[in-house]
């Protein structure tokens, strides 16, 4: 897990002592969870049960994993016509086009071909020939996607192209969980999560305004700290290529890949990223990936509203700098953008801090 919620072994974190009910399911190929504050609600379990339904249909229609998925169906056919998709679903690929363009291409979910050319659809990554790399990239990319509104229909302009929402998928159904717990469920104080990479806030956790504390854990080395960021009513998403990687002339190629390039993307360790909802958090966290530090400096001045930390390859997180008036904090390879001191912790130094 590349997150981890803090509570009663951080005794400075809360100012009172609470329980949860946490309930958890496989789906997506990792772990999701609900937990919701003992005493906030008359049938959390019922609630959490409920909520992680949905997130079993959510994975039943986007994961290209299964034959009769909608996703896979949809990319087998939107090549010949325009498909009809779900609502829901029209609507994530609006946003995701949105997004692919505020990034300038970082974050794309037309990127199936380009994965399985290096091979991480199978989780068996290598470097592709050139001319499968050429053929891959030409069938890449949301400008080859067309979105009828009317129709609320699908299709594309290049035979080979396919979506994969693994970028944006967990992150989605944390939403989709989120509202049904809300509306349906009158849940208004509860911490949900995707496999430790994608959260999602509702409200705050009981005595504690502030949200909910979230640690970041450093990429390759689990038991060091990035910080804490608090969650209220928002999403946190974060990116490495900690699992899925190979070796190559003494290079470490991840599953992320660059959608610009064709290439996996290099010179960030992690990036998370906070913002209004925790499918935008999961889309952003990948394109921080992608743009490294620079990038997401004027990704996030572009959008105010999403806060960032992004830790740059080999980084080790040693002390935190004061908070120049720019809103960048910098603790040698840690940046944190647009957060406040409230909202985002800096780690602990690992040592005395020497002033020039």
């Amino acid at each position: 897990m590349l997150l981890d919620y803090l509570f009663s072994d951080e005794p400075d974190t809360l100012p009172g002592e609470f329980s949860l009910v946490r309930v958890s399911r496989r789906a997506m190929a990792t772990t999701f969870e609900v937990a919701i504050p003992v005493g906030t609600h008359p049938n959390p379990i019922a609630a959490a049960e409920d909520a992680l339904d949905l997130i079993d249909d959510l994975e039943d229609q986007m994961t290209v994993y299964r034959d009769h998925s909608e996703v896979t169906r949809l990319n087998a056919r939107a090549a010949s016509d325009f498909v009809a998709v779900e609502a829901g679903l029209f609507e994530l690929f609006a946003r995701c086009a949105i997004w692919t363009k505020e990034t300038g291409g970082a974050f794309d979910i037309a990127t199936g071909a380009l994965t399985k050319a290096w091979g991480f659809y199978r989780r068996d990554g290598a470097v592709p020939p050139p001319g499968e790399l050429i053929d891959a990239m030409r069938a890449t990319g949301f400008r080859h996607v067309i979105l009828d509104e009317a129709r609320r229909a699908v299709k594309f302009r290049v035979a080979g192209l396919e979506l994969n929402l693994g970028a944006v998928g967990k992150g989605y159904a944390l939403d989709r969980a989120a509202e049904l717990l809300q509306s349906k469920w009158g849940v208004r104080s509860a911490l949900l999560h995707g496999g430790g990479s994608s959260v999602l806030a509702i409200g705050h956790p009981p005595g504690d305004g502030r949200g909910w504390p979230i640690r970041l854990k450093h990429p390759s080395r689990p038991e060091e700290s990035l910080g804490v960021v608090r969650l209220r009513d928002a999403g946190l998403g974060t990116s490495a290529a900690t699992f899925q990687f190979f070796k190559y002339n003494g290079r470490q190629l991840g599953h992320l890949l660059d959608p610009r390039s064709g290439w996996p993307a290099a010179g960030t360790a992690s990036a998370s990223v906070t913002a209004p909802t925790a499918a935008e958090a999961d889309a952003m966290s990948t394109a921080a990936f992608v743009m490294g530090a620079a990038g997401t400096e004027q990704l996030t001045r572009l959008r105010p509203a999403l806060g960032a930390v992004v830790l740059s390859d080999e980084g080790r997180p040693p002390a935190a700098a004061p908070l120049p008036s720019d809103g960048r904090r910098s603790a040698g390879d840690l940046l944190a953008f647009n957060l406040t001191p409230e909202a985002y912790s800096p780690p602990v130094p690992h040592g005395p801090v020497h002033a020039d």
